[in-house]
Formats: structure tokens, sequence, C-alpha cells
């Protein structure tokens, strides 16, 4: 397409699939020997963008000790993430497709690693509340970038399986690995420290991108800057209203208003989204039945995954009387089965699977929480917590690989990045949206009282919340007709 203004349009990167020389087989980028390495970094990668959430949770009593802040204060920390996370996603997966993987991947890791040293160093919380917003930044670019560049290395069929497998594994663990960790650095080497290791890990990163990923060729796009601005606003605004609205209270005015504009700006975005010949967002990704089926399976399986991670250190320190590191140590066993169920995924996942997968993931994850209705005041932890952990997280093993498969299912390769994104969204409007719904139910049964019972029978409710959003969500997912030809996009769908 010719470019319709004086200025020349951004150029779009991708690497066409040729073969490599001498085997028939497809040419990724990157030879056969350095692939497994590739997958070590880009899960590696991964690790760090979701423990990014995870590790300060252990520190937060320390960090609001040091800046003497109150709660509404402190809790901006992590609410600073989650904005700028998941309003910069979409964009960061468009970008990823414009302007290049390979480079958008090492700026996002780049952008993480030097505001986890502005954080490590932060002499005011303004100060610590900024470099946690520059963060979510960095990982809204490196995250879309990381998924698209693995289904470019790895060619569709049991590699690419297999490549999921681990990556899923990876990103399904982080989040309880991050929690111990970042208890252990908070105890024996203060807050700070959960910084300094994000920014060490950063460099390591960055020092093997150009040796593993492949750099790609260059084609002329655009990137949509006013589109990016609207959908950043309004998902912005979506989990600043949601995360206000309990703390604040829902009929707040700053609630009200943040929502009013999101719902506002996000209309804004559809309609101009609709009349550009290269959007943004693509509309005719959501033609795609797989598609629509994993980012159902994003959100719900955040909903119910997330609001057990969020209550379970609620009930083991407030209620069972848990420090702070034993409550991130009974959650640890959420990465052991994970890894070992997403293992198993990596085995039978083929396109025929991602419904069958996603479907059971959700149903386990629902039942997981559900059987938590069960944690009376004096719980044993191998009674009453762990059978609803190990259930929870075989689901999460099963389900994250066949989600992510299944937002690539169809597409033609230069709609990876951005579909990656809308697939991360969809998690990330679950793990907020869905969570504050859960929150809001548990707050409204026990009416806010501080002892024991009431506050378990508020818990008990949210689970039986999470859990029957996992079973329509697993539900609808299987009754969803998936196409049964192959989808895979042909070599000229590949070169836009």
């Amino acid at each position: 397409m010719k470019p319709t203004g004086p200025e020349q349009p951004l150029e779009y990167e991708v690497t066409l699939l040729d073969t490599e020389p001498g085997t028939g087989a497809p040419d990724t980028g990157v030879p056969a020997g350095r692939r497994r390495w590739a997958l070590v970094l880009l899960a590696g990668a991964l690790a760090l963008d979701v423990s990014g959430v995870a590790v300060i949770n252990a520190a937060l009593p320390s960090i609001g000790d040091e800046y003497n802040i109150d709660g509404s204060t402190l809790q901006w920390t992590m609410t600073a993430y989650a904005i700028a996370f998941a309003g910069f996603l979409l964009f960061g997966g468009r970008v990823a497709d414009v302007l290049g993987r390979r480079k958008i991947f090492a700026v996002g890791i780049a952008l993480f690693a030097a505001a986890s040293l502005g954080a490590a160093l932060a002499p005011t919380v303004g100060v610590l509340i900024a470099a946690r917003a520059l963060q979510g930044i960095g990982a809204a670019l490196s995250g879309p970038a990381s998924l698209a560049l693995l289904s470019q290395i790895f060619p569709e069929g049991p590699q690419r399986n297999r490549a999921l497998g681990v990556y899923a594994a990876t990103g399904g663990s982080s989040f309880s690995a991050g929690l111990v960790a970042g208890g252990a650095l908070t105890d024996f080497l203060g807050w700070r420290s959960v910084f300094a290791v994000s920014v060490l890990a950063g460099v390591l990163i960055l020092a093997a991108v150009r040796a593993l990923l492949p750099a790609g060729r260059r084609q002329p796009h655009s990137l949509d800057i006013p589109g990016a601005i609207l959908v950043t606003l309004g998902i912005g605004l979506v989990v600043y209203g949601v995360s206000e609205g309990s703390e604040v209270g829902w009929w707040s005015a700053q609630v009200l208003i943040s929502l009013v504009l999101a719902v506002i700006g996000l209309a804004g975005f559809v309609v101009w989204e609709m009349g550009r010949t290269e959007p943004l967002l693509p509309m005719s990704i959501f033609r795609s039945r797989p598609v629509r089926a994993a980012s159902l399976t994003g959100a719900v399986f955040y909903t119910g995954a997330g609001g057990l991670l969020f209550f379970s250190p609620l009930y083991a320190q407030g209620i069972l009387g848990y420090s702070p590191f034993e409550s991130a140590l009974a959650v640890l066993p959420v990465g052991v089965v994970v890894i070992i169920s997403s293992q198993t995924t990596g085995r039978l996942m083929s396109p025929a699977a991602y419904k069958p997968l996603m479907a059971a993931s959700l149903l386990l994850i629902g039942t997981g929480v559900t059987l938590w209705v069960g944690t009376p005041e004096d719980g044993s932890y191998w009674a009453h917590m762990l059978p609803g952990i190990v259930v929870m997280s075989t689901g999460q093993g099963l389900g994250f690989g066949a989600m992510t498969a299944a937002t690539l299912e169809g597409l033609p390769l230069h709609q990876h990045g951005v579909a990656g994104a809308v697939n991360v969204t969809a998690q990330q409007i679950g793990n907020s949206v869905g969570l504050a719904i859960l929150v809001a139910v548990s707050t409204g049964v026990s009416g806010g009282a501080t002892n024991s019972a009431d506050q378990l029978s508020g818990f008990h409710a949210a689970y039986w919340v999470a859990g029957a959003i996992g079973l329509l969500g697993g539900l609808t997912v299987l009754l969803t007709r998936f196409p049964k030809a192959d989808t895979a996009p042909s070599a000229s769908e590949e070169r836009p």
C-alpha cells in the first residue's frame, strides 16, 4: 500500500519462512542448535514479567514501614504496574509487529531492567510508584514480542507444541515462585533486593538477545498512534476504576468518572479502528473461534487462579496465623504441579486438542477454587488447602499452553504479536476485573467485619462465585464449534 502522507511509513519486520539449506525444514531465522537456548531466553523473559507482579507482595509491609505510608498509598505500588501493563499491551503487540519483534523485545527488557534499578534505589514512594509503572510498560512491550518470536522460531507442529509446553510451565509457575522468592529476599536482604534481582535478570537476558533471536526483514506498515492512545487510555482507566472501586467504593465519583471515560475511550477506539485500512487491532482476528475461546479462557483462567492466590495469604496469615514467608511457601506447590501438568499438555497439544484442554483447564480451576469452601478457622494445610491448590494448578498447566497456541490459530505470522497481546489483555482483565468482583462479593458477605468467622464466610462466598465462573467458562469453551480443517496460515498469508 502506498503512503498517503508526506512521511514515509514505518517499517514492518517479519521473518519469511524459507527453508534451511540442505534440510527442507522451515528456516525460522535461528539455527536448530540454538532454538533450545532461544526458548530459555524467551521463557526467562516471561518469568521476569509474571514474577514482577508477585515478588513485591511480601515486600509491601516493609515498603510501608520505610516510607511511613498507609494502605491506600501502598497499593499504588501494585496498581501502577497493573494499569501500565494492561494499558500498553495492545500497543506493545502492534509495535513489535511493525518495528520488529527482536528490537521491541530488547527495548521492553531494557526498560524493565532500568525501571527495576530505579525502584531499588527509590528515595521516595513517588519514585517507586513511577518505576513500577515503567516496569509495567516494559513488560507490555516484551511480552507480546516474546510470544510472537516463539511462534516464529519454532515451526508449527511437535517442535512448537513442546516449546509452548515449556513456555506454559514457566508462565504458570512464575507467579508462585515469585511470591516465595519475594518473601525470602525481603526477609534476608531487604525489600530493595527484590528489584535488584530483576535488574540482574534483565541484563542477562539482554546480553543474549542478538545471538539467539532472529532479526527478520522489514516491510512498510503504520503504527496507528491515535488508536494506540485510545485503547491505552481506555484499558488503563478500566483497570484504575476497578482497582479503586475495591478500595474507595464503587459509587465514588473518581471510580464512576474513570469507568465512564473508559467506555467512551474504548467505544471511540472501536469506531476509529473500523475506519482504518491498517488498524492497530484488526477486528478480523475475532472472527476466529479459537481466538475468541482463548480470550475467554484467559479471562476466566486468571479470575479463578488469581482469586485463590489473592485470598490464600489472607486466610493463611489472617486466620491460621502463618508468617508471610510461610504463606508464600504454602502456594509453592502451584509451580511444581503446573510444570508437571504442562509437560503433559505439550505432548497432547494439537489444533484438535486446544478446545478440550482449555475446557478441562477452566473446569479444574473452578473445582480447585471451590474446594476451598471447606476451609475452616482451624484448618489444616494438608487437608484443606493443598487439595484445592493441586487441582487448580493441574488446570493451569493444562490450559496455559493451549490458550497460547489457540490465540495464534489460523492467523498470519504478521498478526502474531497483536494476537498475543489480545490474549494477555484478556488475562489482565480477568486478573483485575474478575478479582475485583470476588473481593466485592467477599466484602459484601462479611460486611467488612474483622472477626475470623465473618471474614471466612466472605472468602467462601468468593470461592463459590469463582467456581461458578470457571464452570460456566469451561462449558462455554466446550460448546464452541472449532473449525475442523487445518487453519494454519499459508505461505502467501505470511507475506503481508
